[in-house]
C-alpha cells in the first residue's frame, strides 16, 4: 500500500490562529486566510476550477491564481453542486422547497445552462436529493427519496432506536430519464437491496435507509453509489439491479464521492464520521481501493492527521497528471496533492453564508477542475489558468 502523508499548509491556520480578510470580516474561522494559499506552477496540473458555495446563489469558476474567471446566478441555492457537461454546459441541481422536513442535502430542480446563464433543459422531481449525473447518451441519473413500505421499514436493522422520521423511514431510489424526461431505468432499495443485510450505523438516526450520496454512472451502463449510513459502496448491475460488486466497512467512515478510475481503482473521500481510527488519529483520508480484494493500494492522510478533516460533504478528482483535487468540504478548502501526498495549490473559498443551515460556514460540497484545453473549457477561458 502506497502511504502519502504531508504537511496541511492551509491549515496551519487552525494552530496558529485567525485573521481576517475583508471577504470573511465578523466571521468566524479556522483558517488564517482566505483565497489562494499555495501554488506551485512546477507541480500543480494546470486548469479551471468550478464550486458552488453551498447556501450560495453563484456558481464560481477560478484560475490557478484563485481569481474568479466565470460565475452563474442560480435561480435558487444549490442542490448541491454543479459540474461543466463536455459541451461547455452547466448541468446543476437547485434546491426546491416541496418535500418531506428533516431530510439532508435535497435538490428537485435539474437544469442544463449554457455558458451565457440560458436554462436550455430542466426536469423537475422535488424528491431527487445529493447526486445527479449526465451519461454519455443524453440521459440523467439521480438520486431520489421514497417512504419505505412498511414491509421494507420492518427490515431496516441497526441506527438509534426511537429516531425514525415522523411519516416512518424514507429509502433510497434511482431514475434515469432520457431528454424529454420520461423514465427508461429505475432501482428501489424497498425492493432491489437487501435491506437486513447492511444495518444502519449505530450511532446514526433512523429517518433514513441509508442515506445515499453518490452516483456514479459506468460506461458499460451499471450504476457505482455510495451509502453513509453503513459505510457502503458498491456497484448495481443494470440488468438484474443487484449488486455485483460492494465493500461494507466502517473504515469508510460515512464516505461521500466514490468513483471507478481509468485502471480499474475506485477512488473515494473516507470522510472518518463513527470510522475506527476517530479519537488520537483523527481526520479523513482518499482511500484508492482495488476492487479485486478490496484492499486499499493508495491513502492520503494529513500530517498530523487532524489537519485534513471534514467529518460530512466533501468529494475529490484524480487529475490527468496524476496528482488529485480534494475538496474538503467542511472547511470550503479545496487542494491539490502529488500522488507522495505533497500539497502543491491549496485554495480557501471565501464565500461564508449568513442564512441557515450554513450560517457562519463555507461549506462546499464538490469541486471540479478542467484543464484549458478540455471539451468542457474549449477555448471560453484564458488558455493560460495562471493569467
Amino acid at each position: 500500500m502506497i502511504f502519502a502523508k504531508a504537511m496541511d499548509s492551509g491549515m496551519i491556520g487552525a494552530i496558529l490562529g485567525n485573521t481576517r480578510g475583508k471577504e470573511t470580516e465578523d466571521k468566524a474561522m479556522l483558517h488564517y486566510k482566505t483565497g489562494l494559499i499555495t501554488c506551485d506552477e512546477s507541480r500543480a496540473t494546470p486548469g479551471y476550477t468550478i464550486f458552488w458555495p453551498l447556501g450560495s446563489t453563484t456558481v464560481h469558476i477560478i484560475n490557478m491564481r484563485g481569481v474568479v474567471v466565470h460565475e452563474w446566478h442560480m435561480s435558487g441555492p444549490p442542490g448541491n453542486y454543479a459540474y461543466l457537461l463536455p459541451n461547455g454546459n452547466l448541468l446543476a441541481a437547485i434546491r426546491t422547497k416541496e418535500c418531506a422536513k428533516g431530510l439532508a442535502a435535497k435538490g428537485g430542480l435539474l437544469q442544463e445552462l449554457d455558458w451565457d446563464g440560458e436554462v436550455l433543459w430542466e426536469y423537475i422531481d422535488h424528491w431527487q436529493h445529493h447526486d445527479f449525473r449526465r451519461r454519455p447518451n443524453g440521459n440523467t441519473i439521480y438520486i431520489g427519496w421514497e417512504l419505505l413500505p412498511e414491509e421494507a421499514a420492518r427490515r431496516v436493522r441497526g441506527g438509534v432506536k426511537g429516531t425514525e422520521h415522523e411519516d416512518g423511514i424514507y429509502g433510497d431510489f434511482l431514475r434515469e430519464v432520457d431528454p424529454q424526461g420520461n423514465t427508461v431505468w429505475e432501482w428501489h432499495a424497498a425492493t432491489d437491496q437487501e435491506i437486513e443485510k447492511y444495518p444502519i450505523c449505530p450511532l446514526c438516526d433512523r429517518r433514513e435507509f441509508a442515506h445515499a450520496n453518490t452516483v456514479f454512472p459506468l460506461p458499460n451502463g451499471d450504476v457505482m453509489m455510495s451509502w453513509r449510513q453503513n459505510h457502503l459502496i458498491a456497484t448495481i448491475d443494470r440488468t438484474t439491479k443487484a449488486f455485483k460488486w460492494e465493500m461494507c466497512d466502517w473504515i469508510l467512515g460515512h464516505q461521500h464521492d466514490v468513483q471507478m478510475l481509468e485502471n480499474g481503482h475506485v477512488l473515494v473521500f473516507a470522510n472518518g464520521c463513527h470510522a475506527p481510527w476517530h479519537g488520537p488519529q483523527e481526520g479523513s483520508r482518499i482511500f484508492e481501493i482495488d476492487p479485486k480484494d478490496n484492499k486499499i493500494v493508495w491513502q492520503y492522510v494529513g500530517n498530523p492527521p487532524y489537519t485534513f478533516d471534514s467529518s460530512f460533504i466533501s468529494g475529490v478528482q484524480r487529475l490527468a497528471s496524476g496528482n488529485t483535487l480534494i475538496c474538503e468540504g467542511r472547511w470550503g478548502r479545496i487542494f491539490e496533492i502529488t500522488p507522495e501526498g505533497d500539497i502543491v495549490w491549496d485554495y480557501v473559498s471565501p464565500y461564508f453564508q449568513d442564512d441557515p443551515p450554513y450560517t457562519g460556514g463555507n461549506y462546499v460540497f464538490r469541486a471540479y477542475r478542467y484543464g484549458a484545453d478540455s471539451p468542457e473549457i474549449a477555448g471560453r477561458l484564458d488558455p493560460d489558468p495562471y493569467k
